[in-house]
């Protein structure tokens, strides 16, 4: 099944956690004064998209565990960052990750918003999501934009069989052209939307 099982004995749910770490390291780097910084993301700056991400997992915690979109209603809704960006991102993570490790819950039905899907697909693109968003954060915060080649490797895993139906949704964005970088991360990035030739730290 797409998400459930990508690298040889590297399940999803290790895959979700290590994307949160890698972006959980991005979000500590944002300075003071980088918050109100514009994104890839044209619709989001640094602390709304930091927010997205957090707000994510709160949903995928609530989703992941049997709960259903009315059953959340607006609770989610609104600035879940307060004074405390990082510590809003860290609760946020481990309620997300304890979710997906939860027995049963990637074999399980998710009812999110373009479902029913699996729980081990829904942790797919909740890897993907957090991953991408890290390095969306990394563009605009000026911090580096490498994304560890085996995350990178992993979400090809997750993306190609399901590729047409991800581009359509528009969760990740699409791509203006067909990509046609031969490095994996450039070539995961275009086909996600992001244009990578301008995305280099400010000066």
């Amino acid at each position: 099944m797409a998400g459930e099982s990508t690298t040889p004995n590297t399940s999803i749910v290790v895959l979700h956690r290590q994307a949160l770490e890698s972006t959980r390291a991005i979000v500590a780097g944002i300075r003071a004064n980088q918050w109100a910084n514009s994104t890839p993301c044209a619709e989001w700056n640094v602390r709304s998209l930091t927010n997205h991400v957090v707000v994510g997992n709160l949903w995928a915690a609530e989703l992941a565990t049997g709960h259903t979109i009315s059953d959340v209603g607006d609770r989610l809704d609104g600035d879940h960052l307060g004074d405390a960006p990082l510590d809003a991102y860290d609760q946020s993570a481990q309620v997300a990750t304890a979710a997906f490790e939860t027995p049963g819950v990637l074999e399980a039905s998710c009812a999110v918003s373009y479902g029913p899907v699996p729980g081990s697909v829904y942790a797919g693109h909740r890897f993907i999501d957090v991953l991408i968003h890290g390095w969306d954060i990394a563009v605009a915060t000026d911090q580096s934009l490498t994304l560890a080649p085996h995350l990178v490797e992993a979400c090809w895993d997750v993306i190609n069989p399901q590729l047409a139906g991800l581009l359509a949704s528009g969760m990740f964005g699409s791509a203006t052209e067909a990509p046609t970088s031969t490095d994996p991360q450039t070539r995961l990035l275009e086909t996600l939307g992001r244009t990578v030739s301008t995305a280099h730290p400010r000066t």
